[in-house]
């Protein structure tokens, strides 16, 4: 019988008992939930009451907050993180006789090898690497992000069906289908943002504006104050829904004046909606998939500032979310900072994160903490010096290879963090709705994943040895609506998102010393055309300080040249990577290639004229 990642069985019954509860036994790294009940009476629950309880282990002395989940009910979620014995007791604030002095405890199982292979998510959170540039697990295993943007996930546009019948990926399919379909390809982490408070489709015009001049837009949000200036259709927006089955995130009404049953009260709290989320959060983990939780996307905080207490109503709420999911396998940001209209600035969502971590401490079982960037986090975030929550690096939304640089950026700042490539070019991207972007290509077209390909290993060989996070039009919307073009299930079809899991046959080409690898695209020349915005004609480069490994990424257009930095006289071993089938081959026939008394060493043709990865490797000498 098949145990899933997440235990939430007959613990919370058990462990609540007071005041010596019986020993539970679980294993490392899975749920653990701990519910209490309140025996107050409170106004608002979401905002009067904390609770936490202070959990000890193994290596393990910490306190884990908790959060409201309707009616008298608290929760807290736990996990052990290492085999023996565990205990907690309980607290709160204000006192209260149901929720203060609980106590229980746990033993705590390690997996079986061969369980850890059938789920890597059991060799537990996503942690920086020792150096600081990669990800792994707690027991060293690399994690190379292969990832893809369901943004919309917690809502009904990717639906939950209690039962586990398959479904054809199409308007019937469910998330559990979705999951499926990825995990055949290779997929280990999705991207949601939690909640959207103020997207919902009313039956008026799309985009509504309190104040044009202080962009506080109430409902949806691709629509630019620039393009509203400029004249564009506001009819050719549609209202977009972003409920799920257990209602919207907050409750109405709101205190936005009169728009109080469009922008809800972010001062109170939906759990139900949140319970809904759960289920599709528990599943991806059991299924091998960490989660990149966003707790919000930008658009709702100009009006959250303007008419709640900013940072504290903020706080509160971001707190919420990683509390709630603080033991599941997730990566945690406190925003999703897509673009600068109608949003709070950067020293704001800096000050309301730091509030986070000042208050409650870091996420206690190592979640790391990022962020969707607009071009850059280090850019957007890490210019100011208090930051304190800003964990794992990322860039996006600009598309093109002249962006895959701020991940260099990013590698040398100090101290290291490691850094992905969030929201890169989006297969599909093309001017289909008066869109200004002249870049992109098709989806499902040669073209399209050609593109797809150069986001993949540039951004890898610039510094993003995190990996990738995919993602594709229709998809990252959600797009069910009648009409869509694409719609999200003719999207999770075409053929790059097949193309993401070779990523990692590529880096792990040389092992586990892919984590130090250091980028430098000056090692490969010629490697830069004067086309910046594109995805063709250039050359990426990431050697190791003992510059004995090498992985080079040719695009389309660009020619071979010469490959530098070598060890002068030294023979490597050459094999060129296919990243359209993610296969290895030796270049020429014996698979060799020798450098120069300069250490440059000339690159042959390649197989073909299309896009190539390349690894160079010197071995020992043997038999000496």
């Amino acid at each position: 019988m098949r145990r899933p990642l997440v235990l939430i069985q007959l613990l919370a019954f058990v462990l609540a008992c007071a005041p010596a509860a019986r020993s539970a036994t679980v294993r490392v790294w899975e749920k653990v939930e701990i519910t209490l009940r309140a025996q107050n009476d409170y106004d608002n629950p979401y905002t009067d009451v904390e609770v936490w309880v202070d959990l000890e282990g193994p290596g393990f002395a910490k306190r884990c907050f908790g959060f409201w989940d309707g009616g008298d009910t608290f929760r807290v979620r736990v996990m052990a993180t290492r085999p023996g014995q565990w205990s907690w007791k309980s607290g709160s604030s204000p006192a209260d006789p149901g929720l203060d002095g609980r106590q229980g405890e746990m033993t705590a199982e390690d997996w079986t090898e061969e369980e850890k292979q059938g789920n890597p998510l059991r060799r537990g959170m996503i942690v920086a690497s020792a150096n600081g540039h990669a990800l792994e697990h707690p027991d060293g295993t690399p994690f190379i992000v292969i990832g893809d943007t369901w943004w919309s996930a917690a809502t009904f546009r990717f639906p939950w069906h209690a039962d586990d019948r398959e479904r054809p990926i199409g308007p019937e399919a469910g998330i559990k289908d979705y999951a499926r379909l990825r995990k055949r390809q290779g997929f280990n982490l999705v991207g949601i943002i939690a909640a959207f408070p103020n997207w919902a489709d009313d039956g008026k015009p799309w985009v509504i504006w309190l104040d044009e001049e202080r962009n506080l837009g109430v409902r949806s949000a691709w629509v630019h104050q620039r393009e509203i200036n400029q004249g564009l259709p506001r009819e050719r927006w549609r209202a977009k829904d972003m409920h799920n089955e257990g209602g919207r995130a907050f409750a109405f009404p709101g205190k936005v004046p009169g728009y109080e049953e469009v922008y809800p009260d972010v001062d109170r709290i939906n759990p139900e909606y949140f319970r809904y989320l759960d289920r599709k959060i528990d599943h991806l983990n059991e299924q091998g998939f960490a989660v990149f939780l966003e707790v919000a996307r930008r658009d709702c905080t100009a009006a959250w500032g303007e008419y709640y207490e900013w940072p504290e109503s903020y706080s509160r709420y971001v707190q919420y979310i990683w509390s709630r999911y603080q033991a599941n396998i997730c990566i945690y940001s406190p925003i999703h900072y897509d673009w600068v209209d109608m949003a709070m600035t950067e020293r704001q969502f800096n000050e309301a994160a730091n509030a986070v971590i000042e208050k409650y401490g870091p996420p206690p079982f190592g979640t790391l903490v990022s962020c969707n960037s607009s071009l850059s986090s280090q850019a957007n975030f890490g210019r100011f010096p208090d930051n304190e929550w800003l964990t794992l690096q990322q860039i996006g939304n600009w598309r093109e290879h002249d962006h895959y640089w701020y991940l260099t950026e990013i590698f040398h700042t100090e101290p290291p963090r490691p850094a992905v490539n969030g929201e890169p070019y989006y297969s599909g991207y093309q001017d289909k709705r008066n869109f200004t972007y002249q870049h992109g290509a098709e989806g499902g077209t040669e073209r399209d994943d050609l593109y797809v390909r150069s986001a993949i290993y540039g951004s890898f060989l610039s510094g993003g040895l995190g990996g990738q996070i995919y993602g594709a039009e229709g998809i990252w919307g959600g797009d069910v609506e009648e009409g869509s073009d694409p719609a999200m299930w003719e999207a999770f079809q075409w053929s790059s998102a097949d193309m993401m899991r070779h990523l990692k046959t590529f880096a792990l080409g040389i092992g586990k010393r892919y984590q130090d690898l250091v980028p430098d695209a000056n090692l490969v020349t010629p490697s830069r055309t004067h086309d910046v915005l594109a995805y063709t004609g250039w050359a990426y480069c990431a050697r190791t300080p003992d510059r004995r490994s090498f992985l080079v990424y040719y695009e389309e257009e660009c020619p071979n040249g010469v490959v530098r930095g070598a060890l002068p006289n030294e023979s490597y071993e050459a094999s060129w990577f296919d990243p359209r089938e993610g296969e290895w081959r030796p270049v020429g026939p014996t698979g060799r290639l020798k450098a120069d008394r300069w250490g440059r060493i000339a690159i042959p043709d390649k197989p073909t004229g299309s896009d190539w990865g390349l690894r160079l490797e010197a071995r020992p000498a043997t038999g000496l």
